[in-house]
């Protein structure tokens, strides 16, 4: 049985990477576009009996996702053995819960959409939230950030470094990264009175003459990163940098990162940038899926891909 990889439109440029560090060509997929805008993809070279996994992040718009399952249930039409779904950056994942009345749990209906399009095992990196693995009846391979993270922030040999959340709800992860490193922790406690607007911030932490580090899994307008660094760098912080695994990065978030305090945004590329600033830093993904392939397909354990925080 082998390995043929595809890719959606929305992440051609990683799965090309992916691919190469696998050692096989990105399978060909043709795209059919009516008027109207309606698409149809159709894989180019036959698949019956081969492990297939496609690659496609799930942003915004909604048509990276339309176009992810369309593809799913296009192998599986096609008798795939088995459609291995690679999700470096799982949207719509922050809509988890039901955090007011009558609103959806985006997280679970995708989840639910992906199984029922004929999807066989799920790879993602660094979903929102643990839990979300849960919303799934079929396997999950949930990748982590720290793989890239830590062997580069191992690298700028910071004497006195520290981690810090952005805010409460990534204290876990911001934790893991310190037990790791042994250092100490800080906690920027937010309060907002809506989506991505910050209302306030106060430091938990003492983060005199450090080195902080702020740890989240993705970044969108960067309000709550640059307004935490402004804080911590008030507070005596000697630098602070930020390692976020989904540079999402809409409205003024390329503006704010310009004009903020931190000394560098490490990112990686499981969403392109749209646009270049010498304070973004990208590190690539690309091996480490490349190598969870490998491990899946040779029904491997993936444990060695986990650094353990």
């Amino acid at each position: 049985m082998a390995v043929k990889i595809f890719s959606g439109r929305a992440s051609i440029y990683l799965a090309e990477k992916i691919a190469h560090a696998y050692g096989e060509p990105l399978g060909i997929v043709d795209y059919q576009q009516f008027s109207d805008g309606e698409m149809s993809p159709y894989i180019m070279e036959s698949v019956r009996g081969h492990d297939v996994f496609i690659v496609q992040s799930t942003g915004a718009p909604a048509d990276n996702f339309l176009e992810l399952v369309l593809m799913i249930d296009a192998a599986k039409r096609a008798s795939s053995q088995n459609v291995n779904v690679i999700i470096p950056y799982f949207g719509y994942a922050r809509q988890d819960r039901k955090d007011k009345p009558r609103v959806a749990i985006a997280a679970k209906l995708i989840a639910n959409l992906l199984s029922a399009a004929g999807a066989d095992r799920i790879m993602a990196c660094d979903l929102h939230a643990d839990q979300i693995q849960g919303f799934f009846d079929i396997p999950v391979d949930h990748l982590d950030g720290a793989y890239i993270f830590v062997p580069y922030l191992k690298s700028l040999g910071l004497a006195d470094i520290m981690f810090a959340s952005p805010d409460v709800g990534g204290i876990k992860r911001a934790r893991s990264f310190a037990k790791f490193f042994n250092a100490e922790l800080a906690v920027c406690d937010k309060y907002r009175k809506e989506a991505n607007k910050v209302e306030s911030m106060r430091l938990i932490g003492e983060v005199e003459g450090k080195d902080v580090v702020l740890v989240d899994d993705l970044v969108d307008t960067a309000g709550t990163i640059c307004k935490a660094a402004a804080l911590l760098k008030e507070k005596g912080a000697k630098s602070v940098r930020a390692v976020c695994t989904h540079p999402v990065l809409s409205g003024k978030a390329y503006e704010n990162i310009e004009n903020s305090m931190l000394e560098e945004l490490v990112v990686t590329d499981t969403i392109p940038l749209k646009h270049t600033t010498p304070k973004i830093k990208v590190l690539t993904v690309s091996d480490l899926f490349a190598k969870a392939i490998r491990k899946i397909h040779d029904h491997e354990s993936i444990s060695s891909l986990f650094i353990r925080l």
